[in-house]
């Protein structure tokens, strides 16, 4: 019976089974909601935007507390973890050769890493 859990005999449907992924997606979806939404309030109060106001955005502090970098790096890093649930379940859903699911896991995760490392770059050095 506990030979049956691992390998190709490994039970990958049931009870439970995406429950963790299913609350990451709803999770992350209202971090970028509320994100959006302030960050829409916010444009939507200035009168100009000019680069010095569109770099404050990001880059405002709350009692000497980075705020602005903080709340964005949450944003972006629940987009991140979104696009790759969803991602990964239209791999599992629609690409059925393993080999090829494989790779296109592996380019996604590599994508959705360089996307971050870029976004740390911009963010963190203003």
């Amino acid at each position: 019976m506990a030979d049956e859990q691992y390998g190709r005999k490994r039970r990958v449907v049931g009870a439970h089974y995406g429950t963790i992924d299913f609350v990451a997606q709803r999770l992350t979806a209202f971090v970028l909601a509320v994100y959006a939404i302030g960050f829409l309030i916010a444009l939507l109060f200035t009168p100009e935007i000019t680069y010095d106001k569109w770099v404050h955005f990001f880059t405002f502090t709350c009692f000497g507390f980075p705020l602005g970098r903080v709340l964005v790096t949450i944003a972006f890093f629940s987009l991140a973890w979104h696009a790759w649930v969803g991602v990964r379940d239209v791999w599992m859903d629609y690409v059925k050769p393993f080999g090829l699911r494989l790779g296109l896991f592996a380019f996604t995760l590599l994508w959705l890493a360089g996307c971050v490392a870029y976004f740390a770059a911009i963010v963190w050095r203003i």
